[in-house]
C-alpha cells in the first residue's frame, strides 16, 4: 500500500516537472526597431564647362585714311553746323570746312586736348586754356568742355567782331565769297586758305547742308573734279625730306603752316617723324591771325 502511494506521488511529481519545462520564457527587453529602408537621392551634376583661353596677338586696327576721318567728322558735326547756321547765319558748309581743316578732321592735338575745333586763341578769354605750338611756341588757346561749345564760340567770334561783319553781307549759299572773305578779314595766314575751304566743300558736297537749312534743292557740282584736283595739288605741291633734328613744329614754321595742317596732309596720328621721311607741305605768307 505504501509502495503504491509512493509510485503515485512520483508520477505526479514527474508530470509537474514536465509541465513546468514547457512554459515559454518571456523577456522584458524591448524589441529592436526594424531599420527603415534607405532612400537614395540621385544628384545629377552638370558637367563643368572648360574654357580654354587662346593667347593670340591682337592685330592693331588699321589707321583711318584722311578721307575716312573727314567722313566721320561730317557725320558727327553736320547737325551742329546746321543749327549754328539757323541761329547765326554762317553757312554750315563754311563751318564744317573750317572745322575739318583747322582740327585735322577732329584728330588734331589741340582738338583732342581742348575740344577746340577752330583753333581760337585766348585773347580776352577767361575760361580754361591750354598751350600749343602754332605761329609761336606754346601759344594760349581756349579750352572747352564739349565740341558744341567750340562751334558756338566760333559763331560768336565771327558775329561779334567788326572785322568779319562784311561776311554777313554775302548770300548764305555763296560759300566761295565766304571763304575768300575770311582770308581777307585776316582769319588765316595761308594764301591758299580760300581754295582749301572751297575744295573741301566741293569734294564732300558740304553745301548740301546749306540747302537743307534754306529749304533749297541741292545744286549740281559741274566743277567737282576740278575741286578734287585743287585739294590734291595743295597736299602734294611740295615735298620735304625730314632731316636730323627736325620736328613737326620746325617744319611747319619753315613752310608757314600749322602743325595740324602738316599732320592732316600726311595722315599723321602723332608728332613722330623719321629721318628720310618725305612730308607733304604747302607754303604761305605769314601774318597776324585770330585762329590756328
Amino acid at each position: 500500500m505504501k509502495m503504491r502511494k509512493f509510485i503515485v506521488l512520483l508520477c505526479v511529481a514527474m508530470i509537474m516537472i514536465s509541465c513546468g519545462g514547457s512554459k515559454k520564457v518571456t523577456s522584458s527587453r524591448p524589441a529592436k526597431p526594424k531599420p527603415k529602408p534607405a532612400v537614395i537621392t540621385k544628384i545629377e551634376q552638370s558637367p563643368k564647362k572648360i574654357i580654354v583661353e587662346e593667347h593670340t596677338t591682337k592685330k592693331p586696327l588699321p589707321a583711318l585714311s584722311y578721307n575716312d576721318k573727314v567722313q566721320r567728322y561730317i557725320y558727327e558735326f553736320s547737325g551742329i553746323a546746321k543749327s549754328e547756321m539757323k541761329t547765326y547765319g554762317i553757312p554750315a558748309s563754311i563751318t564744317l570746312a573750317q572745322g575739318i581743316l583747322e582740327s585735322g578732321a577732329g584728330y588734331g592735338d589741340l582738338t583732342q586736348r581742348a575740344k577746340n575745333h577752330f583753333g581760337i586763341k585766348c585773347h580776352d578769354w577767361e575760361g580754361d586754356r591750354v598751350y600749343h605750338d602754332d605761329d609761336r611756341s606754346q601759344e594760349c588757346f581756349r579750352k572747352y568742355n564739349k565740341a558744341s561749345e567750340s562751334f558756338r564760340d566760333h559763331s560768336l567770334f565771327l558775329k561779334d567782331r567788326k572785322r568779319y561783319s562784311r561776311l554777313f553781307t554775302f548770300s548764305q549759299r555763296d560759300y566761295k565769297s565766304w571763304a575768300r572773305g575770311l582770308r581777307e578779314a585776316g582769319y588765316a595766314t595761308d594764301k591758299k586758305y580760300p581754295q582749301k575751304l572751297i575744295a573741301i566743300i566741293e569734294r564732300y558736297d558740304l553745301d548740301k547742308f546749306d540747302d537743307e537749312v534754306l529749304g533749297k534743292k541741292p545744286r549740281r557740282k559741274s566743277e567737282k573734279n576740278k575741286a578734287v584736283a585743287v585739294i590734291t595739288s595743295i597736299s602734294n605741291k611740295d615735298g620735304y625730306t625730314v632731316k636730323k633734328g627736325d620736328t613737326l613744329y620746325s617744319i611747319s614754321r619753315k613752310y608757314k603752316i600749322s602743325v595740324e595742317e602738316l599732320k592732316a596732309f600726311n595722315n599723321l596720328v602723332n608728332n613722330n617723324i623719321k629721318v628720310g621721311q618725305v612730308l607733304k607741305v604747302a607754303a604761305a605768307d605769314e601774318e597776324e591771325e585770330d585762329f590756328n
